[in-house]
């Protein structure tokens, strides 16, 4: 059984207890929560998931799907999985933070494109990811998705090269890398809450913002903003975990049958990533002028974020990465 829920904490609660009461040998509950949107790639993963194991497992769980943050911000998430008050989240940037090393996704032009992701993937950086998210934070990795490619939107004009970003205040977020990139474009970094965004934006405290496709459309920024430049100067898995309580209560076979069901639904999750991030532009494209980007000047500007991450990390990961793209 699958539901999204929009019930409050406490209403939950009386019914779980309820629930309980009257049904001894009901499925297992399986909450699985992510911090934001209903229509966002994340939020599509958990529902794909929850369905697939149905039909391989019917009757066995009862999954119990919280969009929009209603269980708690990226943060609290992560923290409330390790100590398993929750059984399963799909959650992005913030498994990044574990491990210094995981700035990798913050390196800039990182990716040629989503296919490019995808044979990296396949070629051995997924396991690293895996191994070292697992190496530092109490955590079973079930999944490793798309929560997509970032880009540009603002007020003031097409980003196209380099140039166009001097000057201009735009809100980012994630780690000191991306800190990095905007800085050394000439950008002018702003640390703003999401939630405060649009309105950062409408009285001009800030010029722009950058994020996915899903995170514009869904805060209709498209209503106070004029251009979105396709840069996608930064591309984010999704990671889809089990708390160390609830896969341990697994057993083996359910474990094995997760793990096949998490396996077998990549290529039809990158691809639906795909769908949303062109409905989401197809969407804003009356509103908004939309340019791509040619990358090639911007790589050569952010050169030496990538000497700094070298000289840390080494290049190990970033020769998967190189002998996986498309030669030019």
């Amino acid at each position: 059984m699958i539901n999204n829920k929009t019930v409050t904490l406490t209403t939950f609660a009386g019914m779980g207890l309820l629930a309980m009461s009257l049904h001894a040998n009901a499925a297992q509950e399986v909450r699985i929560a992510t911090h934001v949107s209903a229509e966002s790639p994340l939020a599509k993963q958990m529902e794909m998931f929850a369905e697939r194991i149905e039909e391989k497992l019917p009757g066995e769980f009862d999954f119990e799907l919280y969009p929009n943050g209603q269980l708690g911000k990226e943060s609290a998430l992560i923290d409330n999985l390790q100590l398993d008050t929750i059984e399963m989240v799909n959650v992005a940037s913030g498994v990044l933070k574990v491990d210094d090393q995981l700035g990798f996704f913050d390196l800039p032009w990182l990716f040629q494109d989503r296919e490019n992701v995808r044979r990296a993937m396949a070629a051995g950086l997924e396991k690293e990811l895996v191994d070292t998210v697992e190496g530092n934070m109490s955590a079973k990795v079930v999944g490793v998705y798309e929560n997509g490619f970032r880009h540009i939107i603002n007020s003031q004009h097409p980003i196209e090269t380099p140039a166009d970003l001097d000057g201009m205040k735009i809100r980012i977020s994630g780690g000191d890398f991306r800190q990095q990139i905007f800085a050394s474009l000439g950008a002018v970094p702003a640390k703003i809450a999401w939630g405060e965004t649009f309105t950062a934006m409408q009285t001009g405290v800030v010029d722009g913002a950058e994020a996915a496709t899903y995170g514009f459309y869904g805060q209709k920024m498209y209503e106070v903003q004029d251009y979105l430049s396709l840069t996608r100067h930064v591309y984010t898995p999704s990671f889809l975990l089990a708390s160390p309580g609830f896969w341990d209560s697994l057993t083996e076979e359910q474990q094995a049958v997760f793990t096949q069901v998490a396996e077998d639904m990549r290529d039809d999750a990158y691809a639906q990533a795909a769908e949303i991030e062109q409905a989401n532009l197809d969407a804003m494209r009356d509103a908004l002028e939309i340019n791509d980007v040619d990358l090639g000047p911007f790589r050569d500007k952010v050169k030496s974020v990538y000497e700094n991450y070298e000289s840390k990390y080494g290049d190990d990961w970033l020769q998967i990465v190189r002998q996986t793209a498309e030669s030019s």
